[in-house]
């Protein structure tokens, strides 16, 4: 059964803006859902129109079956989460934490009862008697936390709640947040602009573009297979390399002055044959080429599954080493991704350099070389020039089984 559930879900500024646009996902009882996509996108606004925050223009909200488009937000059972703690700093954490017990009427040994779990839950137990100045970012986090695990509500639901921590301390947070999820149970609800978070954290995923949901799904299955073009670039740290390409007549990819060899063209690809089309390939599907990093003189065609570049930049990060290149074909898709509020990556909008491959730490390449990458065409993705859609990967001749090859 969906905990939660939305349809059409729609809203209209009276300016005329539209910030979400029929808005339609469903979140199981226990799941873990993250809205994620650039600033703007709409993904709070639908937040807010779930705890009936943000009155609704058009479609549906349901918990548990019942639609609640006309319910108040005390009577939603839902408890949410915010960016800013909010925190009362004249109160204990106890008293933070229980407060909206308090206001309830809830009587004193329950509403200590449920302070204690929520304490014990959130590793808070010994910190009950201080005061939110007394405390890290982290562990006011937690106490805002608190707040909502105490009022044990059916559905959580989260707004960007680490964004004011650091770096290392939100990489350990995703972690508890997590860790509370599980042993709470509830159906949650989770807003980050952070594609790293929602990869991390969501059991599924639900990317919004322009309050336009793009795609929703298993964080594998969208990074392995995008449905579009903008999904491709915002899943993914470095981002995709996506670029204008052409598909020739004998099976073959042209990328500038390059060429990759495709073989039998796949099903979808045979509209494409002797058009333009956009490819994409991750920064880990390219490997260096067996012949070593220094090739001779200009190359006019790589050489079969190669890619001829030339290394602009090398960021060592120990454990991997970003080498940040240039080929002479050209970059696709990042202006829309920009004029959509995307954080696109320097090396796309650079015009020294336009691709960027992600290698093992130890490999030795240097600023000024020209190398050649391996690449294995059937990871390659392709997207329609047009409208962006992804171009789906199937065997021309369906095997007997009939499954489905998608890469």
């Amino acid at each position: 059964m969906s905990a939660i559930k939305l349809e059409d879900l729609t809203k209209v500024y009276a300016t005329g803006v539209t910030a979400v646009d029929k808005l339609s996902l469903d979140v199981a009882d226990g799941e873990f859902v993250v809205l994620v996509g650039p600033s703007g996108c709409g993904k709070t606004t639908a937040l807010r129109m779930v705890a009936g925050l943000e009155p609704i223009t058009s479609g549906t909200v349901s918990l548990a079956s019942r639609v609640v488009n006309a319910i108040s937000p005390r009577q939603r059972d839902v408890a949410m989460v915010f960016q800013n703690y909010a925190l009362y700093p004249h109160l204990s954490v106890a008293e933070n934490i229980g407060f909206a017990l308090a206001n309830k009427g809830v009587p004193r040994p329950e509403r200590d009862r449920r302070v204690r779990e929520a304490a014990s839950v959130l590793g808070l137990s010994d910190l009950l008697g201080r005061k939110p100045r007394q405390l890290s970012g982290g562990q006011r986090q937690r106490v805002a936390m608190g707040r909502a695990i105490v009022r044990e509500p059916a559905v959580f639901l989260m707004d960007e709640p680490l964004s004011s921590l650091d770096a290392k301390l939100r990489v350990q947070m995703r972690t508890e947040v997590l860790r509370v999820h599980k042993a709470i149970g509830a159906a949650t609800m989770y807003v980050t602009h952070d594609q790293v978070e929602a990869m991390t954290m969501g059991d599924r995923i639900a990317v919004l573009n322009g309050g336009q949901l793009q795609q929703y799904g298993r964080p594998r299955d969208l990074y392995d297979r995008p449905a579009n073009l903008f999904v491709a670039q915002f899943i993914g740290s470095p981002e995709m390399n996506v670029y204008e390409a052409a598909v020739d007549a004998s099976g073959g990819l042209v990328l500038g002055s390059q060429r990759l060899p495709l073989g039998p063209l796949e099903a979808g690809l045979l509209p494409y044959a002797g058009r333009p089309v956009i490819v994409g390939v991750r920064p880990e599907d390219l490997a260096l080429g067996p012949a070593g990093p220094q090739l001779p003189g200009p190359v006019a065609a790589a050489t079969a599954g190669t890619l001829t570049a030339d290394i602009r930049v090398v960021e060592s990060l120990g454990s991997e080493l970003h080498a940040i290149f240039s080929i002479d074909a050209a970059v696709a898709g990042t202006r829309e991704l920009a004029a959509a509020g995307g954080e696109t990556d320097a090396v796309q909008l650079g015009l020294a350099y336009n691709g960027v491959a992600r290698l093992d730490g130890r490999a030795t390449v240097r600023p000024g070389e020209r190398v050649a990458f391996r690449v294995d065409t059937g990871r390659l993705h392709f997207f329609d020039p047009a409208t962006g859609a992804s171009i789906a990967r199937e065997p021309a001749v369906a095997s007997t089984d009939n499954s489905v090859a998608v890469h």
